[in-house]
């Protein structure tokens, strides 16, 4: 969130692509960047204020709406408004927040740890059915290939929905290169794309994709993410690949 009226005009055209294409979707903005390279980076807004705005966007809108949560405090708060809670990649193997994310009673989509295996996610799984949530999702968001570096195994999509979970493509994180700049990430943005393609053949449940009006300008991650004007172009490509994968499988 890198302002309540940044979020705004972002929601509003990203319902008009949506609604142009009749897809369904889901609106996400972090309220806290927490996860960032240095101490100096932006990193956001507190969690009720974050969390105020996106129900205002999701009612207004008519579109479910998810955010990372960090801590069992920020579960609390998020879970009175929030569709879907969000666990970040580097927090997956939390026991207590994912337990606490499991017993909100709201859908949990974890994102899978660039230090994991694919069939590793049926421990977390296990967690949260627990806890009686059986509303959740695995994000494939690459694994760690040497320093500053990931690489996307389509391997992994396969393996996890065998496994019988839903699973999601994070195109966008997927081509960071984690501290890659010295004191921020870097990212391969143009392979975004190519990566989605191929998730989408592969079989997915959905895909994530980081966008902004200008990267070049944006307080984070920039360097992986889709310019809002080549979105609605992408996903009427992937909506022609999700339809020939379907038929021909």
């Amino acid at each position: 969130m890198e302002s309540e009226a940044f979020v705004w005009d972002m929601a509003r055209r990203l319902k008009a692509i949506a609604d142009q294409l009749g897809i369904a979707w889901i609106f996400k903005a972090s309220y806290d960047k927490a996860n960032r390279s240095a101490v100096s980076s932006y990193r956001g807004m507190d969690c009720a204020s974050g969390c105020q705005i996106l129900s205002e966007i999701g009612k207004e809108l008519g579109v479910p709406v998810t955010t990372d949560v960090h801590t069992v405090e920020e579960i609390k708060e998020a879970a009175k408004s929030i569709d879907l809670l969000q666990i970040p990649a580097f927090l997956c193997r939390q026991t207590d927040l994912i337990l606490a994310a499991g017993e909100s009673g709201r859908a949990v989509n974890v994102k899978k740890g660039q230090f994991l295996a694919p069939w590793d996610v049926g421990n977390i799984a296990d967690k949260l059915k627990s806890t009686g949530c059986e509303n959740f999702l695995f994000t494939e968001r690459g694994t760690t290939f040497g320093y500053n570096n990931l690489v996307a195994d389509m391997r992994s999509l396969y393996w996890m929905r065998e496994l019988g979970y839903r699973v999601i493509f994070d195109a966008t994180h997927s081509v960071q290169r984690p501290g890659g700049l010295g004191k921020a990430t870097g990212g391969d943005g143009k392979l975004a794309p190519v990566l989605a393609r191929a998730a989408v053949a592969a079989g997915v449940d959905g895909v994530f994709i980081e966008t902004h009006i200008d990267p070049s300008k944006a307080l984070s991650d920039g360097p992986n993410q889709i310019p809002l004007a080549e979105l609605q172009s992408l996903l009427q490509v992937l909506l022609k690949v999700h339809q020939a994968a379907h038929a021909t499988a």
